[in-house]
């Protein structure tokens, strides 16, 4: 036997249901903090602060990220001088 239930509600009305906490002023805090870092232009520094500031564990990832692109660009610069170095 089955049975679908269907539920026509607000996720406001979800989240008092449940009992979740209304989260809204925080998401306008947060979303305040962004409109201001847009209009005074983004950088790549300002996007790395944010993401490893608002992001739980994204500094390590951050890291790493940066890590694989040095050694592209690394291993990229370093063959190439690397076969110049063993010609001279």
């Amino acid at each position: 036997m089955k049975f679908n239930i269907e539920v026509d509600c607000t996720p406001e009305e979800v989240r008092r249901l449940v009992g979740l906490p209304d989260l809204t002023p925080v998401h306008d805090v947060y979303l305040d903090k962004v409109k201001d870092s847009m209009a005074k232009g983004i950088t790549p520094e300002v996007v790395e602060n944010m993401v490893r500031t608002w992001v739980p564990g994204a500094g390590t990832g951050v890291d790493m990220m940066k890590d694989l692109l040095g050694a592209f660009t690394g291993g990229a610069t370093s063959g190439g001088s690397g076969g110049k170095s063993k010609k001279g």
